[in-house]
């Protein structure tokens, strides 16, 4: 995914936002240091892979979520991206936060935002919620209104998820090593990468692959 990041860092650079790549692990939060170290590393590494200076916001828990200072840092991104761990936990740590609204404010302004697994469950209205977790639902930021994504779907599939709730217009199962790609000019999603993203409410059921779009 090094190319799709580099070409998300440049679409932001045309909208005013610095090179610079940022990470945020706080879905891992939880997990102890050996598991932050591990995505401090893959981002580090990513960065150094796309030629970008990069950085790890150090946000675990709602009180960091909450300074101030950590909060300003977020103008320094191009590209933030969100890590896997618990879907719930940064959904909760996050959202409605200083750090959470100073996430919305760079992708309103013209920053990228991408999240992998636990990443991209919390960006649409509601986190998608699993039959085996005890959790119950919790907001997400909704800069997706209406949309949930279930991620590693070939290896979760539908039937690991409880019924979406009725505001979701558009329920997707998205593949490993797969995204879908919305850019700044752009009005319709795109697929990128191996796998397939899977259809499974608000259109026709069917997959998508490589290069074909999805409008929203």
């Amino acid at each position: 995914m090094a190319t799709l990041e580099r070409d998300l860092i440049d679409d932001a650079v045309r909208r005013g936002k610095p090179r610079h790549f940022m990470q945020l692990a706080t879905a891992a939060g939880q997990e102890g240091e050996k598991s932050l170290t591990f995505w401090r590393e893959l981002g580090a590494a990513q960065g150094e892979r796309i030629g970008v200076p990069t950085s790890f916001l150090p946000v675990f828990t709602r009180e960091h979520a909450n300074d101030p200072l950590l909060a300003a840092r977020v103008a320094e991104a191009g590209l933030l991206y969100l890590s896997g761990g618990s879907p719930g936990h940064l959904a909760e740590t996050l959202v409605g936060s200083l750090v959470g609204d100073a996430i919305t404010a760079h992708v309103r302004s013209g920053g990228a935002l991408a999240g992998c697994s636990a990443g991209a469950m919390v960006l649409g209205t509601t986190v998608p919620t699993f039959r085996f977790g005890a959790r119950a639902p919790v907001a997400g930021f909704d800069l997706l209104p209406g949309l949930q994504v279930i991620p590693h779907f070939n290896r979760l599939f539908e039937l690991a998820i409880k019924g979406a709730p009725d505001s979701t217009r558009h329920l997707l199962g998205i593949e490993n090593l797969t995204a879908l790609v919305r850019w700044s000019a752009a009005t319709e999603w795109r697929v990128v990468g191996d796998g397939a993203v899977h259809l499974l409410r608000g259109a026709p059921r069917r997959q998508l692959v490589a290069g074909e779009s999805l409008a929203t």
